[in-house]
């Protein structure tokens, strides 16, 4: 093996793991019930708006995310005591584990809410 197909085969790892994840997450969202699907896309939109430090965290960020929602429709948590009162403090708490974040415009975080109040009441 020469260096040249060290790079490559890291390149090709760069392009390819991220997006297998990024697919794997969104199966493991699609199987979630409906309300639970509703309040993680509402989430995602929302860390959407901060800039990942690397592809690696942002993609650990979404499956532990969907793990978490998982895990609360398993024991049959309501979305308010994942989320709490505050959605985007909840959303925006739990980027910050991953990332150092970006600027999220007043306008995402009033979508958030009401997408959370909608499913969750």
């Amino acid at each position: 093996m020469t260096m040249s197909d060290t790079k490559f085969g890291g390149l090709i790892a760069k392009a390819i793991g991220p997006k297998r994840q990024w697919r794997q997450y969104k199966a493991r969202r699609e199987q979630l019930p409906e309300s639970y699907r509703t309040a993680v896309e509402a989430i995602e939109r929302h860390m959407m708006h901060f800039v990942p430090t690397d592809a690696g965290s942002d993609a650990s960020r979404f499956e532990d995310l969907a793990g978490l929602f998982e895990q609360a429709a398993v024991d049959g948590t309501p979305i308010r005591e994942i989320v709490g009162q505050d959605p985007v403090k909840f959303a925006e708490t739990f980027v910050q584990s991953y990332s150092e974040g970006g600027y999220v415009p007043a306008r995402a975080r009033k979508q958030l809410t009401e997408a959370i109040e909608r499913v969750a009441g």
